[in-house]
């Protein structure tokens, strides 16, 4: 009997600890992140690094929003990246609405070419891109940042797994009872489709705020810039200010975090849901 206790004492015991290194490891480069923000750059590279806390938060964030426009840069990428979730929700889900329940001829075809597309590099398409957009002169506006990829096929396969899950009988039902396709759809599917919407708009919302490579060709200006490219600027050639750089992916951390707080329970149980099905 002590033996079994002693076993079990001791498999926790050595779960525990894996899981605190894991843990360790995992939130180690967000301590040092805060860490560099609030001190200066030549104490990031200092040997041995510091792992305190400075007293220059406030000096790296005056000296980032002079270098870049921290509050400009801000705004650029909340609004493309809200934009754009609200916007490729929004097709996503009414495609795979269509590819879940409607029957018409090609549709599988037409779903697994749509599939098949997220084979394609995406840095094969910034070439035509760069040449549809300059040749409609919306190179450096809003529209150029947010118009590619509304049409996410991994937004609308992970949609479209969940629609499928969706009891036929219900739409039946309600189509009996004179209810038209939108307001079933509005009324009926969509509000038990909150999980698979939060899941979706997670991740429309990541790959936005974290696309770097189109909006680097399509931004001419500085006023345009978004947190990728604001970034990357300051990383200079023969001089790099860490403490600015520091503070800068700080602040392009926080928001990433906020929405998935948020969402994170519907998160969850969207994933679970598609992977049922």
């Amino acid at each position: 009997m002590r033996q079994s206790t002693t076993k079990r004492f001791l498999g926790k015991l050595g779960m525990y600890t894996l899981l605190t290194i894991f843990l360790i490891i995992s939130v180690f480069p967000f301590y040092w992140m805060l860490v560099g923000s609030t001190n200066p750059s030549d104490k990031m590279i200092s040997s041995p690094p510091t792992l305190t806390f400075g007293n220059q938060f406030m000096e790296n964030l005056v000296n980032l929003n002079d270098t870049v426009g921290i509050w400009r840069v801000m705004f650029n990428s909340l609004f493309v990246a809200g934009m754009y979730v609200v916007i490729a929700l929004i097709v996503s889900t009414a495609a795979a609405y269509a590819f879940a329940k409607f029957k018409f001829k090609g549709r599988n075809t037409i779903f697994i070419i749509m599939i098949l597309s997220m084979m394609i590099p995406y840095q094969a398409t910034i070439i035509p891109l760069f040449q549809m957009m300059s040749a409609y002169g919306l190179l450096d506006t809003y529209f150029a940042l947010i118009a590619p990829q509304l049409c996410y096929p991994f937004a609308i396969f992970l949609m479209r797994q969940n629609f499928l899950a969706f009891p036929d009988s219900l739409l039946e039902s309600a189509r009996l009872d004179g209810a038209h396709e939108f307001k079933i759809f509005t009324k009926i599917v969509l509000p038990s489709m909150k999980p698979a919407l939060a899941a979706t708009s997670i991740f429309l919302f990541m790959y936005q705020w974290n696309n770097f490579m189109w909006p680097l060709v399509a931004i001419r200006t500085e006023e345009m810039y978004t947190f990728p490219v604001a970034l990357s600027t300051l990383n200079g050639v023969s001089y790099t200010d860490y403490g600015q750089m520091m503070m800068g992916i700080s602040l392009a951390t926080v928001p990433i975090i906020i929405v998935f707080l948020i969402l994170q329970k519907h998160f969850i149980s969207g994933m679970l849901g598609s992977a049922v099905k």
